[in-house]
Formats: structure tokens, C-alpha cells, sequence
């Protein structure tokens, strides 16, 4: 009986190639794509499932429940210890320290001691040699839990160490970073690869012994600049000890650390104030409410979400098509139906045939799919930012690709073979075949289903395009265009000789040397403040903020505006206590239009402000502009040149020369302002295009089923529209008459998609507090869209009915 429903299923695909091809194709497309999401799903929920016991391995966050602090990973240095020392649930605890303002974190130019040549490296932190035992890391060479023990350690990767000491055991090695000779590090040892599939993206871990950024730092409760790891001992309740950690570190340091701040309402902050346990392997894609992290490499388990539902959409929009498509033509196969029930046929036996016919489409289609997938793998390896593979090799591939056709199959062939198996052969026989044709409420159904999700994923397109070209094209406070940034200066010995050298390039106009840059590259400093009214400080609480280092060039190169007061000047020997704030910290300082004249402090000792700077995008439009004050001062690693319009190859050849002269043995790295604008938002970006392709494949998927259906369409109605037109109907009519059922389908289609998309979109835009707004004509244009497209699917088909000789449509049988 296989044999022979094999061979009914092939003879019905021979003879309805078009729509077979249509069922295949359309299967095929769908599946490709849900292959590639797939492996993004599983490539983004497999981060940091390699940590050794990792149910008792927990992150340090503290959620204070106040938009003036929000949710952060940031600690104080004493806690690892204090955790260890006080707690007994706690077995191991860990920090670590990444932030580019402290020396030797982010990134540096490295050479080994015995060379001249420095090279650039990024991935540097500072940790404990406890954070490698918390996170169980590997080691390959050097002592296990000794590695970062001794002051001026380092510990590098597997792949670092190759790099630098090909095949040899490189500890007691001895690195220099930033030709700093004076403070040499030694190799402590060499850990196995975090891999692409970590949080931890460090490859050049320093050691924390004997590291004080400032006096009474690592004893100190009033700053955070740590995140904290913690592993428990088997057994131990974690939420019980959250609620326990919480109160007892609020009672012995925290409340004593907020009241230094100058926070007056202590006792009201702190019921809200959680310190919270965060399962490692939850790092990397749940932690979006961390708004200030200190392990800043992180997906977004929303996205993977999205991108998972709409792998399922576009597989039900396929699964749509063969339903339609079956159950359309069951009066072509109604006759077929009566004389198999008229000879001893059971409706079983008729269900196993159908569902057998379905099955070998699944199967074709995951064939042609699985070549789709692989020929399409490296343009989303491109789109996504990853590197993901096609895994034949693993002995699950093939199983769950069998048995996903097989599923796919019995669920997309059930209902048509349960429906196409119901008919009655007595009617049937007596010519009653017109069930498939009139039986088309479900048909409907399934249509506006199909398009209702297709406009969806439009409008979500169009609103993702909208936001990015209003984030691109606003304007942010500062002149981010024909900015040229030469990043790793802080190697040269004489940065202002270096500085005035580019001035006398000839399409120089202005150059600054500063890291603490309004677009977050990599490199680009950022740290965080407290500051108050200076006579005030004893009763009022912090405005929290940034503290930039810049110099007297710094405004006009960013091409910032100054709204009030005056920038630095050379000629002024107090500008040295002078600060220029932005109108954000003068408006929650209370100075509004006084601000110029007005004393600050920010626990250092006392500034003058001498300017006001209208409020510049220092981070994602995601975040209101924070805070700013700027100082004199300089921060050597980084030298923007503002200059004329210049082609690149021909500037950069030009800056070239003149580091040849200061760092003869360092290559030049520079990139532009606006290109790292642009990289502040490239998660953004990938998404809408991403979504741009998923939103045409559910058109193209959906638009193959509406050709077929309107072939179909067309076909039985050969006979109506010959009588119409002997009757005097005339070709446009006709056209109206045939389009007129898509039509309404696509109006009620957009009626449905206008509130879904309305409530999807206003939530997407909610992240960024600084976003266009979702206009009424937006989704006009979508249903305008969506209908030309419908109607272009089926005029052809329309056209050639309403053109076609009524001699000829009258002898059809």
C-alpha cells in the first residue's frame, strides 16, 4: 500500500506541476528560513552554558528601583571579600575590572620585551585570580590558583599565547603595554579560550594584586568599579540568600556608602534597593534592564524572541498555502474521491494517501531548503554579525530534519486530508464537485492571516528605517561629520609637539587630543560623577553625571555650541579650576540661566563654571541626555582632527606621515566619528534589515499562494465569465469581478494588522527616549502597499480570464 500511494503522489505532482511547484517552493523558503533562525537562536542561548557548575556560579546586581541610579553590575572592591568572610553560603567570589578610564583595562598597544614593535590588542581587564576559580576556567600553562597571585601578572589566552609564543610555554614571559618599561608584566600563566560563546570577552586578564587606583580604593564603599561573581556551596537557597545578602550589606556598609554620597533620603531609598543574584548563564541574553553594566557584552533575549516567532509565522504562512491550495482544488479530485469510496475504499485508507501527498512535498521542500540555508548562510553570517555553521556532522542533524519534515508534513496535510476524504461518493458521482470552490470561508481565513502578518512585519520595516534615519539625520549636539579620530597616542612622548604637527596639514582646521569622546568607540572613556552646588553639599543630594578631561580645542573641534559663557582659554590661569557644563547638569543643578559664575563640586575640590554647552548624545538615543561637565586637562590616548573635505586615502597618507615621525614603531589606527556613530546603533541597523528580508519572505511566500489561489480562481470560473461576456460584460469588469474578493481579504487584513502593529511598534519605541512617533498615514501607506501587491499577484491571471475568447470558455468542460 506504500508503494502505491508513493506512486499517486508522484503521479499527482507530474500532473500539477505549477502547483506543486508553488507548494514546494513556498515550503522551501519558509523552511531555509527557519533553518538560519534556528541556528541564531541556538548560537545565541548557548553563551556561557561552558562554566563549570554553573547553577551555583551568580553575577552581583544591584537594583535600586530609581530612575537616578537604575539597575547596575557595578560594586564596590571590598565585596568579594567581604563575601568570602561573612557569608558561609559564599564558596568563591571574584571581580572584575574593565573600564577603559583606569590604565591597562579596554585596550593597549603590547609588545614583549625583547621587541621594539608594538601591536595593537584589544580585551584587557583587571580580575582576581579567585574570578578564574568562580568561573571554573581552564588552565594550560603556569600554576592552577596561582596565575594572577603575583603584582604585575598577567594571564592570557590560548589563542594570545599562540599568537605571541607560538608552541612554547610562554609564563615568566614579560610584556610591556603602552612602552610603559617602568611597569613590566609577567606572564602568570595561559587559560583555555573563553570562546566566541562567553560574556567574557577577555583574551589579557591583569592581576588585581597589589592594584589601588587611588588611596583607601580597595577599602573604600563609596565607589563602584567592579563586578562581583560569586560561587555557593552546594545546597544553598540563592533566593534566601539574596534576601539575606541584601539586608545584611545594607546594615553593615551600603547605608554608610549612600549616606557619603550625600543621599539625605536614605531610609526611603533603601526599600527599594535589592541586591540581586544573577545566574551566569542568564548574563548574556537577560540583562536589557542593566543600564549600567560592567560586562557590557550582551544579546537581547527579546530579539530572540521576535526572531522566533517569526520563523513559526513564516512556516504557518507556508503551511497556509498548501492548506488553501488542497482544499481549492478538491472538486479537481472530487470524482477521483467517489469511485475509490465506490470500490472499497475506507476514509483511512484515503487520509493515509493525502497525507502521504503531503509528506513527500515536506520532504522535497526540506531538501531544496537545506540547499537554500547553505547557499544563503554567509550573506546572514553577514547580517547577523556571527560566524554560524551548517552542523552535518552532529548526529542530531539529520534525525530532527527527518523528523521535522515528517511533522511538518501530517500537520499542513491533516486538515485537507481529513476534509478531501469526508466527500459523499453519491454526490459526487451525480456531479455535485463544486464543494472546493464555494467551501472558501476557511480559505479566507487563511488569507487574511497571511497578510495580516505580512503587513505586520512591513510596518515593523518601515518603522525600524524611520527610526534610524531620524537617529542619523538628527541632530546630536555636536558635529560627529569630517572628524577624524587617531586613536593609541598615548605611546607618544610629546602629544602636543604631536598635535601641533597636524595642525600644519593643510586640511587641518582644528585638532584636540582627549579619549573621552561623544561617540563610544572603542577606547572612548566614560565614568560617573556625583556633583552638587558647592555650598550645598552638606544638605542636598548628588546630580549624577559625567566628569570629561578635555582641552582647549575640544569644543570647537566636536563642533559643540556654546549657549552660554565662554570656552577654555590659554590666557586664563584659573581656567584650570574652571568646568563647562551642559545644559542637562545645569537644569538639575538648579542654575538655569545663572549657571555661568556659579561654584560646583564634585568631591575633588570646587570648579567654576565658565560656560554652558547645549546638551549633546554622548550614548544611544536609547537614554535622555545625561549630565556633563567638562575640565581642563589631558587624557592622552586619543587625537580628533577636525578637517576640510577631504577623500580619506589621501588624509589618512598625510596623518601617516607624521606618526611615522613619533611612533616609528607602532602602526596607525584611525576611524572617523561618524562611522562610530554609526556602530553605536549596528544592533539597530542588523535588526531592521533582518527584518526587512523576513517581511519580503512573507510577502513572496504569501503572494505564491494568492497566484496559485487566483490561478485556481480563474480556472473554475472559465464558464461564468464567457456567459458574462456574451452577455456584454466587458474586460474591466471582468478584472473588477475576479480582484474584488482579494481586495476586501487585503482591507480586512489591514483592519486586523493596524492594532497589532500600532501596539508592537509603540513598544519597540519605547527603548529610545528620543524616537518618531508612529503616524496614522504610515499604516495607509502599508494597506496601499499590500494591496498593489495583491492586485499584482492576481491581475495576471484576471487579465488573461477577462481577455479570453467566450467560444473557447463555453466549450470547456
Amino acid at each position: 500500500m506504500i508503494r502505491n500511494y508513493l506512486l499517486v503522489a508522484f503521479r499527482q505532482l507530474r500532473r500539477q506541476r505549477l502547483y506543486a511547484s508553488i507548494m514546494i517552493g513556498g515550503f522551501a523558503l519558509s523552511i531555509a528560513a527557519c533553518i538560519l533562525i534556528s541556528l541564531y537562536i541556538r548560537d545565541e542561548l548557548s553563551y556561557d552554558r561552558s562554566v563549570p557548575q554553573a547553577d551555583r556560579v551568580f553575577r552581583i546586581v544591584n537594583r535600586y528601583g530609581d530612575d537616578n541610579f537604575g539597575n547596575s553590575t557595578y560594586t564596590q572592591a571590598p565585596l568579594a571579600a567581604d563575601l568570602v568572610d561573612n557569608y558561609p553560603q559564599v564558596e568563591k567570589a571574584g571581580r572584575l575590572m574593565r573600564s577603559a578610564l583606569f590604565y591597562g583595562a579596554g585596550s593597549n598597544q603590547i609588545r614583549k620585551a625583547d621587541q621594539a614593535q608594538n601591536t595593537y590588542e584589544e580585551g584587557f581587564a583587571y580580575a582576581d585570580q579567585s574570578l578564574l576559580d568562580v568561573l571554573g576556567t581552564p588552565m594550560i600553562y603556569g600554576k592552577p590558583g596561582h596565575a594572577l597571585e603575583a603584582p604585575h601578572s598577567l594571564v592570557l589566552t590560548r589563542r594570545m599565547a599562540e599568537k605571541y609564543f607560538p608552541h612554547q610555554d610562554p609564563v615568566g614571559q614579560v610584556f610591556y603595554l603602552n612602552n610603559d618599561t617602568r611597569n613590566p608584566y609577567t606572564v602568570g600563566g595561559v587559560i583555555e579560550d573563553y570562546g566566541s560563546r562567553s560574556s567574557i570577552q577577555y583574551d589579557f586578564l591583569l592581576t588585581l594584586k597589589g592594584v589601588e587606583l587611588w588611596p583607601g580604593e580597595q577599602t573604600g564603599w563609596g565607589t563602584t568599579n567592579y563586578a562581583t561573581y560569586v560561587r555557593l556551596k552546594p545546597g544553598t537557597d540563592a533566593a534566601a540568600f539574596q534576601r539575606q545578602l541584601t539586608a545584611s550589606e545594607l546594615q553593615r556598609h551600603l547605608i554608610a556608602a549612600m549616606k557619603s554620597w550625600g543621599i539625605t533620603d536614605v531610609d526611603e531609598k533603601v526599600k527599594h534597593y535589592v541586591m540581586a543574584l544573577q545566574p551566569v548563564r542568564d548574563v548574556y541574553l537577560k540583562s536589557g534592564d542593566i543600564n549600567n553594566d560592567a560586562v557590557p557584552f550582551h544579546g537581547d533575549n527579546r530579539l530572540v524572541w521576535m526572531f522566533g516567532g517569526i520563523a513559526c509565522f513564516i512556516l504557518v504562512i507556508a503551511c497556509v498555502n498548501f492548506v488553501n491550495l488542497a482544499t481549492a482544488r478538491s472538486a479537481g479530485r472530487a470524482k477521483e474521491i467517489g469511485l475509490r469510496k465506490v470500490v472499497g475504499s475506507y476514509r483511512s485508507g484515503l487520509v493515509r494517501q493525502f497525507l502521504t501527498e503531503s509528506m513527500l512535498y515536506s520532504l522535497l521542500s526540506f531538501v531544496a531548503a537545506l540547499v537554500l540555508a547553505w547557499a544563503l548562510l554567509p550573506f546572514f553570517n553577514h547580517l547577523t554579525g556571527k560566524s554560524l555553521t551548517l552542523p552535518w556532522d552532529s548526529v542530531w542533524f539529520a534525525p530532527v530534519l527527518l523528523g521535522s519534515a515528517f511533522l511538518l508534513g501530517i500537520v499542513s496535510g491533516f486538515y485537507p486530508a481529513w476534509y478531501l476524504s469526508g466527500f459523499e461518493p453519491a454526490r459526487v458521482l451525480k456531479g455535485e464537485v463544486s464543494r472546493g470552490v464555494r467551501n472558501a470561508r476557511l480559505r479566507s481565513i487563511l488569507v487574511v492571516f497571511q497578510f495580516t502578518t505580512s503587513i505586520i512585519l512591513i510596518v515593523g520595516t518601515l518603522v525600524v528605517y524611520r527610526q534610524m534615519q531620524y537617529i542619523l539625520h538628527a541632530k546630536v549636539g555636536f558635529d560627529k561629520d569630517q572628524v577624524l579620530v587617531v586613536q593609541g597616542t598615548g605611546t607618544i612622548p610629546d602629544i602636543q609637539a604631536f598635535k601641533s604637527d597636524l595642525l600644519r596639514l593643510p586640511q587641518a582646521k582644528s585638532v584636540t587630543v582627549g579619549d573621552f569622546l561623544p561617540v563610544n568607540i572603542p577606547g572612548a572613556k566614560r565614568n560617573g560623577e556625583g556633583f552638587y552646588m558647592d555650598s550645598l553639599r552638606a544638605s542636598s543630594k548628588p546630580v549624577f553625571g559625567q566628569f570629561w578631561i578635555a582641552d582647549y580645542d575640544y569644543i570647537p573641534t566636536m563642533g559643540m555650541e556654546l549657549v552660554a559663557g565662554r570656552n577654555f582659554s590659554r590666557s586664563m590661569a584659573t581656567d584650570t579650576a574652571a568646568a563647562i557644563i551642559n545644559q542637562s547638569l545645569a537644569t538639575q543643578l538648579g542654575l538655569g540661566s545663572h549657571a555661568v559664575g556659579s561654584v560646583i563640586n564634585n568631591g575633588a575640590g570646587p570648579l567654576r563654571v565658565i560656560g554652558v554647552v547645549r546638551d549633546f548624545h554622548f550614548e544611544t538615543f536609547r537614554e535622555k541626555v545625561r549630565p556633563v561637565c567638562l575640565f581642563l586637562g589631558i587624557s592622552p590616548t586619543m587625537v580628533s582632527i577636525k578637517v576640510q573635505s577631504v577623500q580619506a586615502g589621501d588624509l589618512a597618507a598625510q596623518v601617516a606621515a607624521v606618526w611615522k615621525k613619533y611612533a616609528p614603531n607602532q602602526a596607525l589606527r584611525y576611524t572617523f566619528l561618524d562611522d562610530g556613530f554609526r556602530q553605536m546603533y549596528a544592533d539597530v541597523t542588523r535588526a531592521g534589515t533582518l527584518l526587512t528580508c523576513f517581511a519580503v519572505l512573507a510577502i513572496v511566500i504569501a503572494c505564491l499562494g494568492l497566484f496559485a489561489l487566483s490561478s485556481f480562481m480563474a480556472e473554475q470560473r472559465t464558464k461564468e465569465i464567457g456567459i458574462r461576456k456574451v452577455l456584454g460584460a466587458s474586460a474591466g469588469q471582468l478584472f473588477v469581478l475576479m480582484s474584488r474578493g482579494f481586495v476586501v481579504l487585503i482591507l480586512v487584513s489591514l483592519l486586523i494588522a493596524t492594532p497589532i502593529a500600532w501596539w508592537a511598534m509603540t513598544t519597540w519605541l519605547r527603548d529610545f527616549k528620543y524616537r518618531q512617533e508612529l503616524d496614522l498615514w504610515l499604516f495607509f501607506v502599508v494597506g496601499g502597499i499590500a494591496l498593489l501587491i495583491a492586485l499584482a499577484t492576481t491581475s495576471a491571471q484576471s487579465i488573461r480570464a477577462a481577455l479570453e475568447n467566450p467560444i473557447k470558455s463555453l466549450k470547456t468542460e
